[in-house]
């Protein structure tokens, strides 16, 4: 061993390895960033007694959750726009702010504020689409929270960049920037088909296969969507990006509500991941995914807040409840989507999706450790029967206690270890006073 080992004696561990029981009395030990053990206490305390030892008797532990959809600097829009539909709130309200305000400062500041969000909410790794991803790319560094940045595009000019060509340059110049970063993932993010041109399509599409990386695109979010695309196109979104080769294991496609019984076979057969954004959809009154035909048809679908700006919360536990709960709403059918279905839609499948199945969404020897626990001592979350479906329909973010990223402890009983949250917010304030008194 090439460090102290540190052992999380914990009341239950909900590993999410596939066909795994809960377990009960259980210790995690961590060495170095990975995961060294998985035993009962007494085996854990004998053979690593020189371990540093963290008390966590009525916790949970799960592996850290992976939010695979979000716009993280948008954590500064909060409220800005609401009750709105999509468009609305987009040509309205949205552009028109990003097109005053995003700069590299400004996206930090709101990326600081979302990863600081995200782990009091035992959330590990953000999958980001946003501008200036150097900005993302810092902020997640300096929280020491896991990110996947975005070589973001969209055909139109902004305050980031003139037009496809400079975001894919800016976008590349990022990735070679960071490169190696072990928090750091990439990905070719066209931002959706209403907004981005075949060519440019293309051009990210071979940029994911040169570079390895996985492609992150809103698709049939809002019925005026796809009725969009069949008029200027003359078919729906899917078919046309299955004509320009963008249908593959690669593809992680958000939203995806409105779809029929052929596009759903096609993204099974073709491998797509489909980022479900519950709270979000249902805010922008944009639709629900068909949760069951999805399942039934063996897609890999995972969880996404999307960002704050329509959310309003980046809150996973609230999107794995509000899974669960809908799919079984929209179907009568109690089966559908059960507790553990939506812890794994944001762990192991969530993992899956981002291409990081080997070493992150479940705890398990070897994989690095990042590891949430749950605090279910309050009396609002006793007694427990099912420590997992507790995590569904009984715990929040609120009784998230601490956060190991790759081993190393962020958060300790609330308190984030990596983020000075007064001066976060500080900043935080400063920026929004401008943006009100000048807007």
């Amino acid at each position: 061993m090439t460090s102290t080992p540190t052992l999380l004696k914990a009341g239950w561990i909900v590993t999410m390895q596939p066909g795994s029981p809960v377990l009960t009395e259980h210790a995690l030990v961590m060495d170095g960033e990975r995961i060294a053990a998985v035993l009962p206490w007494s085996e854990a305390e004998a053979l690593y007694p020189q371990a540093e030892r963290v008390e966590l008797r009525q916790h949970v532990l799960i592996p850290g959750l992976i939010n695979a959809h979000t716009h993280s600097a948008m954590s500064l829009l909060r409220g800005v726009a609401d009750d709105l539909a999509l468009m609305d709130w987009l040509n309205n309200h949205i552009w028109p702010l990003e097109k005053k305000w995003v700069s590299e400062d400004w996206t930090y500041q709101g990326s600081l504020l979302s990863a600081a969000e995200a782990l009091r909410g035992g959330v590990t790794y953000l999958n980001d689409m946003y501008f200036f991803p150097t900005a993302m790319a810092r902020a997640a560094l300096d929280a020491g929270i896991r990110a996947g940045v975005s070589i973001n595009v969209i055909d139109f000019p902004t305050g980031y960049a003139s037009g496809p060509d400079d975001y894919i340059a800016k976008g590349l110049a990022a990735y070679e920037q960071f490169k190696g970063e072990k928090l750091l993932d990439w990905t070719s993010a066209p931002h959706a088909p209403y907004t981005v041109s075949d060519e440019t399509f293309i051009k990210l599409r071979q940029l994911a296969e040169t570079h390895d990386l996985q492609i992150h695109c809103h698709i049939h979010e809002t019925q005026d969507e796809v009725d969009g695309s069949v008029k200027q196109f003359g078919m729906r979104p899917l078919e046309r990006l299955h004509k320009l080769g963008l249908l593959s294991e690669r593809l992680m496609a958000v939203h995806m509500v409105h779809l029929n019984e052929a596009e759903i076979a096609l993204i099974a057969k073709q491998g797509v991941h489909l980022v479900h954004n519950p709270s979000s959809n249902l805010k922008l009154a944009s639709g629900i995914a068909p949760l069951k035909a999805l399942e039934a048809a063996g897609v890999n679908t995972v969880l996404g807040t999307d960002g704050a700006a329509s959310n309003n919360r980046q809150d996973m536990f609230a999107e794995i409840r509000a899974a669960a709960l809908l799919a079984k709403g929209v179907t009568g059918d109690p089966l559908t989507v059960s507790a553990r279905t939506a812890l794994e839609m944001a762990t192991i499948r969530a993992a899956k999706a981002m291409g990081r199945a080997a070493d992150l969404g479940s705890l398990e020897v070897g994989k690095l450790a990042d590891v949430v626990a749950v605090s279910l001592e309050a009396l609002e979350c006793r007694p427990v029967y099912h420590a997992d479906a507790q995590l569904v329909y009984v715990a929040g973010r609120e009784h998230v206690s601490d956060v190991w990223v790759g081993g190393r402890r962020v958060l300790a009983k609330r308190e984030l270890k990596t983020i000075d949250q007064g001066a976060l917010l500080a900043r935080a304030d400063e920026i929004v006073t401008r943006m009100k008194t000048e807007r």
